[in-house]
């Protein structure tokens, strides 16, 4: 028996099969860069950066240093207690990189379901409006409120009754749905649409909020096309409805911007963070105008580890790693080649339907004859198999498992990211030419 084989036995006679394997039987031992070790010692190139954790990459010595030099100083009072200095510093560099209008403030959380949760109670108080619109696709959490505003179903299986007053609308996916608009025709008509909700689905004077990834994670990377960001905005303005933007996995230079929604030029009322904001280790946040923000309640927001010493130590050093090392800039390089690979791999199979995204956020949707109505979501797993073997990582994602998704570190070396994406050509056409035959 291998090392790895006696992790995984162990892990299946003590932890519940819920906590789901979404890469195969993996282990990881160590990881450094873009690279992780298994159990048995095999180097495997990292698509997957902990779903979106590790855009500074695995171990960087910066933020290993300051989790150390935390470590020894506070490990954990709660700002509830008491005030310390890492929460402050975090939340004014976070109001400097995310202002949300004239004044902005933030507060820190574990994770973004909690982000989403507490946002969610700051919006509610701020308005004295209860519902809240969320979007098909999306995927805000697994908390009750995160659950509930999620649209994958088989993440909530048997877990209702859901939260009441939180209604849906069609995400706008062009791919699927746009009939051969172009994008603002296109957002014309998806606009319109929810005008037309706010008549006959829940009335613009109870709706507290509206939630949108300004592009899908797991929903399958489709990124919203900027005019209907840009006219989302107006409307929500127009009807004092707050805007709710969950950048909890295209935030923080994935994007190839700190926050997604800055490509459409707009700015929400109130934001959701998490992920790589940590550079590993658990840390989220909301951010908002302060006069939102500064409508809850003392004691209704929070908790007992939000915002722990040391992690917002990690946080502090990941944010100065990612403005030192010009991420941003590395992000858009990194996603102009895989674009370009994907494109091309595009023209060289029938099972490429669209290539999607924003910077280093790049999806491959595989479709039968590209047609979005047949996704190829066992194809997916078995490419995900091949690049496994071939010791590369990288997961799936959309509602049908057909999306091939890239979340490599941002400081990943070009020779790596040509190799990750080598391992991906090849499962998907040797998949095309043996359907073929």
């Amino acid at each position: 028996m291998t090392r790895a084989d006696d992790w995984i036995g162990r892990r299946h006679r003590v932890v519940p099969r819920g906590v789901g394997q979404f890469a195969g039987e993996t282990t990881a031992a160590e990881a450094h860069g873009a690279w992780l070790v298994d159990a048995d010692g095999q180097r495997l190139i990292d698509f997957a950066g902990g779903i979106g954790v590790m855009n500074v990459g695995h171990g960087d010595e910066r933020v290993v240093a300051a989790i150390k030099e935390q470590a020894e100083r506070l490990l954990h009072t709660c700002i509830h207690v008491a005030t310390y200095e890492p929460y402050v510093a975090l939340c004014e560099k976070l109001v400097e990189l995310f202002p949300h209008g004239d004044a902005t403030k933030a507060m820190l959380v574990n994770t973004g379901a909690e982000a989403v949760e507490n946002a969610v109670k700051i919006a509610r108080q701020a308005t004295g409006r209860s519902a809240i619109l969320a979007f098909t696709e999306a995927f805000h959490g697994r908390t009750m409120m995160g659950m509930t505003l999620t649209s994958k179903t088989k993440y909530k299986v048997g877990c209702g009754p859901f939260a009441p007053e939180v209604y849906r609308l069609p995400y706008p996916r062009i791919f699927h749905d746009g009939g051969g608009l172009d994008e603002e025709a296109f957002s014309r008509r998806e606009l319109a649409r929810l005008e037309d909700a706010l008549s006959n689905r829940v009335a613009a004077d109870d709706l507290a909020a509206i939630i949108l990834e300004p592009v899908l994670g797991e929903g399958g990377f489709v990124p919203a096309p900027f005019p209907y960001l840009v006219g989302l905005r107006e409307l929500c303005d127009r009807h004092g409805i707050l805007l709710i933007c969950d950048e909890v996995q295209s935030g923080f230079c994935r994007t190839g911007r700190w926050a997604a929604y800055e490509h459409a030029g707009i700015v929400p009322d109130l934001s959701t963070w998490a992920k790589s904001m940590g550079g590993g280790l658990p840390i989220g946040c909301v951010i908002g105008r302060a006069d939102v923000m500064d409508a809850a309640l003392p004691g209704t927001i929070g908790g007992t580890y939000g915002g722990n010493p040391v992690a917002c130590a990690a946080s502090l050093a990941t944010i100065a790693v990612m403005e030192e090392r010009d991420l941003n800039r590395r992000a858009t390089e990194i996603g102009e080649v895989v674009r370009s690979r994907f494109e091309r791999l595009e023209k060289e199979s029938p099972l490429v339907g669209d290539v999607r995204g924003l910077g280093a956020m790049i999806g491959l949707e595989l479709c039968y004859d590209r047609d979005p109505l047949r996704p190829a979501g066992d194809v997916v797993t078995d490419v995900t198999a091949r690049c496994r073997e071939a010791g590369v990582i990288v997961l799936p994602a959309g509602r049908d498992g057909n999306v091939l998704r890239v979340l490599s570190p941002l400081v990943i070396e070009d020779d790596d990211l040509d190799r990750g994406l080598t391992a991906i050509e090849e499962a998907v056409l040797a998949h095309t030419a043996e359907s073929t035959r």
